[in-house]
């Protein structure tokens, strides 16, 4: 049966003031219990999920911004490493390039003019991480010639040091000079040689 709002209305306007307010107040609690329970919780459990998806949001990017940060230095310290390997490759020669490189060392002595008496490889000497390859060389020539050899050794691209120079006259007033002297080159050790080093303190 429908509600005739206004003979509604007519019996309540029939109630004592008092029950009027009641019930108007009972409306009005009503009202606003249905609006908190169906409106304003869920909004307020909704408003909440979002701060939290927020915060953790922030989080990832806060992180994200941390990684790519590190990744640039990474890539930036690869970078410089990779350069420095790349250097050190072209100035210490590997096992298969010594030959070519003695002998290159021996080609400069006769483009300077010196005469070989010797130019013997000795034992090489391990390091930590590469092998010292010492050749003795003994030559007979001027000393402006002896001079310009060790000037063309000095400027090859792979790492040549002479050392224990010793000079003297070939002969008693002769121009001509008789020379001895070491040339030390050095290769990267490989990885089974570096295996097998023993640690230091063992």
């Amino acid at each position: 049966m429908a509600l005739d709002i206004n003979t509604y209305l007519g019996s309540i306007s029939k109630l004592s003031k008092v029950h009027r307010i009641l019930i108007f107040a009972g409306t009005v609690v009503l009202l606003l219990g249905l609006y908190i329970w169906f409106v304003h919780i869920p909004k307020t459990r909704e408003i909440t999920q979002l701060g939290v998806s927020i915060t953790n949001i922030e989080s990832q990017i806060a992180l994200a911004k941390i990684k790519a940060k590190n990744l640039k230095n990474l890539e930036a310290d690869y970078a410089y490493a990779r350069e420095e390997l790349e250097f050190a490759l072209k100035l210490l020669p590997t096992t298969s390039e010594i030959p070519e490189l003695l002998k290159k060392i021996s080609e400069l002595g006769k483009e300077s003019r010196l005469d070989f008496i010797l130019f013997s490889p000795k034992k090489e000497v391990s390091k930590e991480f590469y092998v010292e390859i010492p050749v003795s060389i003994e030559v007979n020539g001027g000393y402006h010639e002896v001079a310009v050899f060790f000037d063309k050794v000095g400027k090859l691209d792979r790492i040549v040091n002479v050392v224990d120079v010793a000079m003297k006259p070939v002969k008693k007033g002769s121009a001509d000079l008789y020379t001895r002297c070491t040339a030390v080159t050095y290769r990267f050790k490989e990885k089974a040689e570096t295996k097998n080093v023993p640690k230091k303190g063992k």
